[in-house]
């Protein structure tokens, strides 16, 4: 941690030097005209004249405004830390709190998808096949079974990151049957996956289930609730702002909200079944196209004895790339999981997420990652039992910068004022310069990744702040100006 109070001292001479009716700095202190305030308190406030930038280093400026934020009423009673660093010398330029374990929210993403990266590749898909067993005969009449061969993937039929949709998915395999000159279909139509066996699971530990105003909100529906506690439904317009709850009712169907979360702790996604679903919709499709089908969908997990079958048509995924791109720039939830469903699975042959977690531990311990401080309970940052280290982040992205991949993973994270969750964040100075994920769950927010400075250096960055006061946007503006100077560096 930098010693700080030989630059309050000179920043506090140099104020008295350029500003001669001035005897002391001051700092803002939180009120509802908050920003609009100052006090008399003899504290240094954030650096920002020409004069102060003109005398004082990059540095000196970065670190003042940290020991400012110290005093912040926004930050004061938080705990945060920060830490900005140089790749090549490997060196910590400035720092605050950096080896304590923070909530990191959606940056646990950064561990999440890097491991995909590491151990599948940016080309990486999922393919699900359409195949038959049998004969076809003169008639077209196929006396066998179709087969649907799913392999997790998390993007069907979502449309997320190019993903086609059911709709396109279905069409496609509608016209290689026509190829194959099937006109009916004498027999079932079987679903066969030994992965993601549904997508029903208990939520990690000390999840916070869905919480107001944030970007990443999972899509689902509890099990169990009682019609009692839900207050309100709520319009697609926009969610009430006063209270905390929110999730899929499953009594009517509909976006509703609750002072306190009174479900047993299950998930289940919008499509429960997405092979399911994809199987049903192609099964109505052809009958309604006029190629019937005499059999029904049935689930098959395993074959231990296989029918020769041939293959129809082949659905590949969006790649890996695409989805670690559009995971970090949506902050997407469901896909995070999914990948860390499918590094268990690559690993260990289970889709559970225990596995996924063990993984990704494994990965990180092996990659010579910082475990101080280290608690990851899940692939998308949702469990407030998540824990991480701001040194920790900042030498992990740091010995990315070597990989191979790094040019796939660096350009997944969102830019400031330009794209993704951080569009709305450094809109004016910082523009096209912070590439970060963010992460954002209630009073806690996070933000890590790459800076490029106005010299060209690319640094490396932490900043988490957790059981801050005020509001979630009070906390943006403060980290925006914690960051600001270091771009100067």
């Amino acid at each position: 941690m930098v010693n700080y109070r030989k630059y309050i001292s000179s920043a506090a001479v140099l104020a008295s030097g350029f500003f001669l009716a001035q005897s002391t700095v001051s700092t803002v202190l939180y009120s509802q005209a908050y920003d609009n305030q100052r006090s008399t308190l003899n504290l240094p406030s954030p650096v920002t004249s020409v004069a102060e930038r003109t005398i004082l280093s990059a540095k000196e400026l970065v670190d003042i405004n940290v020991n400012t934020m110290m005093a912040d009423p926004v930050l004061k009673n938080a705990t945060w830390g920060f830490v900005v660093y140089d790749p090549k010398t490997k060196k910590v330029i400035s720092s605050y709190n950096e080896n304590t374990p923070l909530v990191p929210a959606s940056t646990t993403k950064l561990l999440t998808t890097e491991t995909a990266l590491n151990l599948l590749g940016e080309n990486y898909r999922w393919m699900t096949q359409l195949e038959y067993s049998g004969t076809v005969d003169e008639n077209g009449v196929l006396n066998g079974n179709l087969y649907l061969i799913g392999s997790g993937d998390p993007s069907l039929g979502t449309n997320k990151a190019g993903a086609w949709s059911y709709r396109d998915i279905i069409s496609d395999f509608m016209g290689g049957l026509s190829r194959e000159g099937i006109r009916k279909v004498n027999g079932d139509i079987i679903i066969q996956t030994a992965l993601f066996k549904g997508n029903i699971a208990v939520l990690p530990e000390n999840v916070v289930w869905l919480e107001n105003n944030n970007y990443y909100l999972p899509v689902g529906t509890t099990r169990e609730i009682n019609p009692a506690n839900e207050k309100l439904i709520v319009k697609k317009s926009g969610f009430s702002s006063d209270k905390k709850y929110f999730y899929v009712s499953p009594y009517v169907k509909q976006m509703v909200y609750a002072e306190k979360y009174e479900g047993d702790g299950t998930l289940t996604t919008k499509l429960p079944d997405a092979p399911a679903y994809l199987a049903n919709t192609f099964r109505t499709t052809l009958v309604k196209s006029g190629i019937g089908v005499t059999g029904k969908v049935i689930p098959k997990m395993t074959d231990a004895a296989p029918e020769a079958r041939k293959l129809v048509a082949a659905y590949k995924s969006p790649t890996l790339g695409d989805i670690v791109f559009y995971t970090n720039q949506h902050s997407d939830n469901s896909l995070a999981e999914a990948l860390l469903k499918t590094a268990g699975f690559q690993k260990m042959g289970d889709q559970t997420s225990e596995s996924g977690r063990m993984v990704v531990t494994e990965h990180l311990r092996n990659e010579s990652f910082d475990m101080m401080g280290l608690n990851y309970m899940d692939g998308s940052g949702l469990s407030r039992s998540n824990n991480v280290t701001p040194i920790s982040q900042v030498k992990f992205l740091t010995s990315l910068m070597d990989e191979k991949y790094y040019k796939t993973y660096f350009t997944s994270l969102p830019v400031g004022g330009q794209s993704g969750t951080l569009k709305r964040m450094f809109i004016g100075t910082g523009n096209g310069q912070v590439f970060a994920k963010t992460g954002t769950l209630n009073k806690v927010k996070t933000l890590a990744g790459y800076l490029k400075t106005n010299s060209g250096k690319t640094l490396v960055f932490s900043l988490m702040v957790n059981n801050y006061s005020g509001s979630v946007d009070m906390v943006k503006k403060r980290m925006e100006k914690i960051l600001e100077p270091a771009l100067d560096l």
